[in-house]
């Protein structure tokens, strides 16, 4: 199976930024889907960005410019830089691995508060 840590986080003034981790078990990278998602409170969880195929990144629009995914695979962790940040990124961010073959399951990291003061 997969574990998921994340680390970092916190609270930081408008135009601020921050830096999330996911520390994930071994192969993560080529087995999962692997991307970052939110949810702040009344809203549903919405995906940040994901990992493509191929090596790029797809980034919810609101977020485009902003923010940055990294990997590295040799100690398996994805990090969510986070630059010029809005009160509107305020939420509980989440690392998620989604499984390529069915009949696997899906991992959730145990999320990571940031607030973005007003």
């Amino acid at each position: 199976q997969v574990q998921l840590v994340q680390s970092g986080g916190g609270l930081v003034q408008p135009g601020g930024s921050l830096r999330l981790s996911c520390v994930t078990s071994r192969r993560t990278f080529s087995m999962y889907a692997m991307g970052w998602y939110r949810q702040a409170p009344g809203k549903q969880r919405e995906l940040v960005a994901t990992l493509l195929r191929g090596g790029g990144v797809q980034y919810e629009d609101s977020v485009k410019g902003r923010f940055t995914i990294s990997i590295d695979v040799a100690v398996n962790t994805m990090d969510l830089q986070m630059n010029s940040l809005k009160p509107e990124d305020t939420a509980v961010y989440y690392c998620h691995a989604d499984p390529v073959q069915e009949g696997s399951p899906d991992y959730w990291g145990q999320g990571t508060q940031v607030t973005v003061s007003s």
